[in-house]
């Protein structure tokens, strides 16, 4: 059935409101198969569609949702009556930022359609995949492949007209077997972004033989590895682990919805203040972190957020100093009110929602760090004195204001004096945000950046599971507390 959303949104701004807008999702697909030891454990596929209404009344949000397309005026109409109950509770009106009413489309990059490819190919692919890390020494291998296509149809009140036709692919290997002390040790592969790519084309069988080679080489290394040494050293972050590290560190401490304290009884808030703004140093010099939702090939890429914003690359640290966060028009114009000046210039575009029936939020986009100035992951190693190289994230906590941090990884390379030494196993370090990239002592040069996918980061309530990604080098912290 053909809906006239634009004469919807403008029935309501007829009947009082300040703003509203819709989200159509005519279909969203999802698609995630398991593999374990050769035999699948889940096959999952899952089709939606509907319509997610937000209207502004009075200062208030209203918000309704719904898949019945033969009534949708019904959705439209509660959304203004929510809206119109909860402005007569509200104590600090809602105003949106100004922003440039856009109208158009993205597209995300994808050769072939992992939609378009047969079922029995793909199920020969992960077989293929089970059969590259099935080799001698793995007790436990798991293959993984989750496939999203979705289409956005976005209009507001203010005359943007935008779609969105996204697609996503997440494959994973993973290989797993027991030490003599019989704890499980682990490596696994999710392919860095390659190319200017989203689609089927990942799955080139020549690379995944490669890398399948490489993490059961590693993982028999673990096995029979001793412990990693416990003291003050220096880290030396591959980006398979730096991505776990700038994502929970600096990602999500610089929701500016979590600094305003939306978030504290969902997923946490923050340790920055909106003083820190344009003077905290965040980290060393040699730190320059950025939003930037432009990388073409990476899930944290959308063209345009939920507030009709278009994509944008901002910078969130720049030579250490804490310069920006993550934005919608919403939260700017409450931080500038709250802090009597104007710390934001406008939206950063950041707003998403991970459906039609959840209301868009900030988001990270991709959170990446620039690359530097000091060469390979070589270089970074014959310039170390003592300390370990950690790969693969296997555990994290975090402090409930990410003003600190706990990690494990599944692997880790001793040196000492300039040299790669051996590998260790059961790797962990930890400290205060602010004290670890303060200690960043080097950089690795783009030759070690690398674009890592997140598919499963979790915010909000009710809860919202969001994809994105992060542009890293090879980093290395120096004095870090190092041990189980």
């Amino acid at each position: 059935m053909s809906v006239d959303w634009k004469s919807q949104v403008k029935r309501l701004m007829a009947r009082g409101a300040d703003y509203a807008d819709v989200r159509y999702y005519p279909k969203h697909e999802e698609d995630f198969k398991l593999m374990w030891n050769g035999n699948f454990l889940a096959f999952n596929r899952s089709e939606e569609s509907g319509f997610g209404v937000r209207v502004l009344v009075g200062g208030a949000w209203g918000f309704a949702a719904s898949s019945n397309m033969f009534s949708p005026e019904e959705t439209f109409d509660r959304a203004f009556a929510n809206a119109s109950a909860a402005s007569t509770k509200v104590k600090r009106p809602i105003r949106l930022a100004d922003k440039d009413v856009l109208s158009g489309r993205f597209e995300s990059p994808c050769a072939v359609d992992p939609f378009e490819v047969p079922m029995a190919e793909q199920i020969a692919m992960m077989r293929e995949l089970d059969g590259y890390i099935n080799q001698d020494g793995v007790m436990q291998r798991r293959v993984m492949l989750r496939t999203i296509r979705n289409t956005i149809h976005y209009y507001d009140s203010e005359g943007a007209e935008i779609e969105k036709h996204i697609v996503e692919i997440f494959p994973s290997i993973h290989v797993a077997s027991f030490d003599e002390t019989g704890m499980m040790q682990g490596r696994k592969y999710q392919p860095p972004r390659r190319g200017e790519t989203r689609g089927w084309e990942t799955m080139d069988r020549d690379h995944w033989k490669e890398q399948a080679d490489r993490i059961v080489a590693e993982m028999r290394q673990s096995v029979e590895a001793p412990k990693c040494p416990e003291g003050r050293m220096s880290v030396i972050l591959m980006p398979d682990m730096m991505f776990l590290q700038v994502h929970e560190t600096i990602g999500h401490a610089l929701e500016l919805d979590r600094i305003l304290g939306y978030e504290l009884s969902f997923a946490g808030g923050s340790f920055v203040r909106l003083d820190d703004f344009g003077s905290l140093q965040y980290g060393s010099s040699k730190l320059n972190a950025r939003a930037d939702a432009t990388l073409i090939n990476s899930p944290g890429s959308f063209g345009f957020d939920d507030d009709g914003v278009a994509a944008q690359n901002r910078m969130l640290i720049e030579n250490g100093i804490l310069v920006g966060a993550i934005t919608s028009r919403q939260m700017v114009t409450e931080a500038n009110e709250r802090a009597g000046r104007q710390i934001f210039d406008g939206s950063g575009g950041t707003c998403r929602a991970c459906a039609f029936y959840r209301t868009p939020i900030e988001r990270m986009t991709n959170i990446n760090i620039d690359p530097g100035q000091d060469g390979t992951l070589e270089d970074i190693i014959r310039n170390t004195e003592r300390g370990v190289i950690l790969s693969g994230e296997k555990s994290w906590s975090i402090g409930s204001n990410r003003e600190q941090f706990h990690f494990s990884t599944d692997i880790g390379w001793l040196v000492e004096d300039g040299e790669r030494k051996g590998v260790v196993k059961n790797c962990a370090y930890s400290g205060m945000t602010l004290d670890f990239y303060r200690s960043l002592t080097a950089v690795g040069d783009e030759s070690t950046w690398e674009v890592q996918y997140v598919d499963n980061c979790g915010k909000g309530a009710p809860g919202q599971i969001m994809h994105l990604g992060h542009g890293v080098p090879v980093c290395r912290f120096d004095h870090v507390k190092v041990g189980e």
